[in-house]
């Protein structure tokens, strides 16, 4: 071997191990960047879920901007064009009739006091003959809605005791006294309203203990938070849980059921700390055509077999988000959440980015789902059968088409992509098991709304202290929300619910008649 190839041979395998050396730094520049594209990606995410809108909605304000404020809330809503019941124009004139109709179904059938402004005797004299003046005629000014606040009253149960005066001085006297109401709670201020204002404010309204415990000192009574929290735990435990425990009963017999999970912290529980998660279950049933019912479950954990559990002689279509928990369910065949799954290419998608990023797969992913949801919408009326055969006619195609672009997605791996695709082939086997009834749904929407209004609440008073006080929340949240469903006022049912179930005959018809689709529930706490 000359020098020269010599020379030759040592300058190529320096070539070779300089491409090798460029190479494996392309590759971690390419690695690196990945990185930084993820983190990137999740701090936009991050801050996306911190200070953005909580909605998936693309409909931007007129402003173009998606952010809303909690703390101008006033100025955003206040809208001069909307015309309050019974505006007047600028002549004094009332509104054309049609208009007049609408707003009295507006305000209702409230009790009206009428305010007559009259003149004083001395001033009914003319000042051109001084004649007696004498009224022609009446004109309504205006209307005001005037606010009552609230009033308390104690109300006394006396007994009276009735004897027989021939027998009064035998050896047999006869003495009868008269039946008093069965009370909610021994040697206790408690009522059914009184008890059903506290649940109903806490539970309905949000309004936690320490607040109401100002308001009952406002009106002159010394109320502790204690006390109501004595009152909703012993009358949830004696007298709703039998409800809610027939509900069960009720929503295993149906065919479809609705199922989510939220946290709650649970202070003082066995065997946990104090920052330990807890969850709280919901289940309800689903577009049947029955009677909706909507249950809570408080359980320490998140495991699967809670639902196992609850849902243990149920068998039909159970709807849930791709949590892996739910496999545990037996009997049942699983369906879905499109929404959950179009939920994961939004996230995919940075923010305000859409329109800039269309074509791309983030995009189609979104669009896909949005595809059938817009079928799903022009269904919503028909019967079940009807809506079966339209799936298969107009969604059929649309999912075949997206399983086969799904094949074609390649993403970065860590990207919000790369998850969305993961989570969607992962969930494919329960995807399009609501084709299999027209009375299934696209998505599990229903439990999420279902379980918003604890959600809600739970920023309000934020934990629960005890186990205890946790399952007197999922009872009560289970009658408030499962009256809503079937348009009672929630009030006047729990108030109902307290006052009839102190006598309570343990049989299943006694609890029919206190169903909220019960002609009685109707009767006296229809909206």
């Amino acid at each position: 071997m000359t020098a020269n190839e010599a020379r030759i041979r040592e300058l190529e395998s320096e070539i070779t191990k300089r491409d090798n050396t460029i190479l494996m730094q392309q590759n971690s520049i390419n690695d690196l960047k990945r990185q930084v594209d993820n983190l990137t990606e999740i701090l936009i995410q991050m801050r996306h879920d911190k200070f953005g809108p909580s909605s998936e909605k693309t409909v931007k304000s007129d402003d173009g901007s998606q952010q809303v404020s909690i703390f101008n809330e006033v100025e955003v809503e206040a809208d001069s064009t909307v015309q309050e019941p019974f505006k007047r124009n600028a002549k004094g004139d009332i509104a054309p009739r049609k208009k007049r109709v609408r707003n009295e179904m507006i305000i209702g059938d409230l009790p009206t006091e009428e305010i007559v402004l009259s003149l004083d005797e001395s001033e009914l004299v003319c000042e051109v003959c001084n004649g007696k003046l004498k009224p022609i005629g009446r004109e309504v000014v205006r209307q005001e809605l005037q606010y009552i606040p609230s009033q308390l009253k104690l109300v006394k149960y006396v007994r009276e005791a009735y004897e027989c005066p021939a027998c009064k001085h035998t050896d047999n006297p006869y003495i009868i006294k008269t039946v008093a109401p069965t009370s909610l709670m021994n040697h206790s201020l408690a009522s059914p309203s009184s008890v059903a204002h506290v649940m109903y404010q806490k539970y309905m309204q949000g309004i936690p203990l320490y607040r109401q415990e100002k308001d009952w000192e406002r009106m002159g009574i010394l109320l502790s938070r204690a006390t109501m929290a004595n009152w909703v735990i012993r009358c949830a435990e004696d007298y709703l849980m039998p409800v809610t425990d027939y509900l069960r009963r009720k929503l295993l017999a149906r065919d479809i059921v609705h199922a989510d999970e939220t946290p709650v912290q649970v202070l003082k529980e066995d065997g946990k700390k104090p920052q330990t998660k807890s969850y709280m279950w919901v289940y309800r049933t689903g577009n049947d055509g029955k009677e909706p019912i909507i249950l809570f479950d408080y359980q320490p954990s998140r495991s699967g077999d809670n639902a196992a559990t609850y849902l243990k002689d149920f068998k039909g279509y159970v709807h849930s988000d791709g949590y892996s928990g739910y496999n545990k369910l037996t009997e049942v065949t699983r369906c879905g959440c499109w929404a959950h799954l179009r939920r994961k290419f939004v996230e995919a998608i940075p923010p305000g980015k859409e329109t800039e990023l269309r074509g791309s797969f983030a995009v189609t992913g979104k669009e896909y789902c949005d595809k059938l949801f817009a079928i799903e919408d022009d269904l919503k009326d028909l019967s079940p059968e009807d809506r079966y055969t339209q799936r298969l006619d107009r969604e059929k195609p649309v999912l075949e088409a997206f399983w086969a672009w799904l094949e074609t997605v390649n993403p970065i791996r860590g990207s919000k992509l790369a998850k969305a695709v993961s989570y969607t082939q992962n969930q494919k086997p329960f995807m399009e098991n609501y084709l299999l009834d027209g009375r299934c749904s696209l998505s599990n929407n229903a439990a999420e709304n279902a379980i918003r209004p604890f959600v809600t609440g739970r920023k309000n008073w934020l934990f629960a202290d005890t186990p205890k006080g946790a399952d007197a929340s999922a009872t009560v949240y289970s009658l408030i929300e499962t009256a809503k469903a079937n348009g009672l006022d929630v009030f006047s049912y729990l108030q109902e619910l307290l006052a009839n179930m102190t006598d309570w005959d343990h049989t299943d018809e006694y609890l029919e008649d206190l169903m909220p689709w019960s002609e009685f529930s109707r009767s006296q706490c229809c909206r």
